[in-house]
């Protein structure tokens, strides 16, 4: 079975709390309007980390930090066998516009299952809501003054 290796960035709003992440729907193909972290296969002579910079200039014309890797997925496709590094991201410079993708959407740890996740990328949502911290709703006064300033 062919083995396709690629680089998946979980972006998130920041690599200290980690309170929302970034999902894309995938725009094209069989698998199409299945949610995945954007990403990309690695092209010959690129690290992971270079090949997770190029593609998501590509798909989301922006400017990402690369973090720690999250985790590696081994996954099984009826026609290859998929080696996916996930690592944590977040936007350096550029705003998120969807090139390729059909939809996107912040997630925070509670809306994680909201969504219908490709096989492969389901199998990292355990790991990252580990790793999420929850946004409160509750409303204090220093947060609303902050808000109304």
């Amino acid at each position: 079975m062919k083995t396709i290796r690629v680089v998946a960035a979980v972006i998130c709003d920041s690599f200290e709390t980690k309170s929302k992440i970034f999902a894309t729907a995938r725009g094209y193909g069989e698998l199409k309007g299945g949610w995945e972290f954007p990403g990309g296969k690695v092209e010959p002579g690129e690290t992971p980390q270079q090949a997770l910079k190029r593609e998501i200039m590509e798909e989301l014309n922006t400017e990402i930090e690369v973090g720690e890797l999250i985790d590696t997925i081994e996954y099984d496709y009826p026609t290859f066998h998929l080696s996916m590094d996930c690592f944590w991201s977040k936007v350096s410079v550029g705003k998120l516009e969807l090139k390729e993708a059909e939809a996107a959407k912040w997630l925070t740890k509670d809306e994680l299952d909201s969504v219908a996740w490709l096989p492969a990328d389901i199998t990292l949502i355990g790991k990252i809501k580990e790793c999420m911290s929850v946004i409160s709703t509750k409303v204090t006064r220093s947060t609303l003054t902050k808000r109304i300033t």
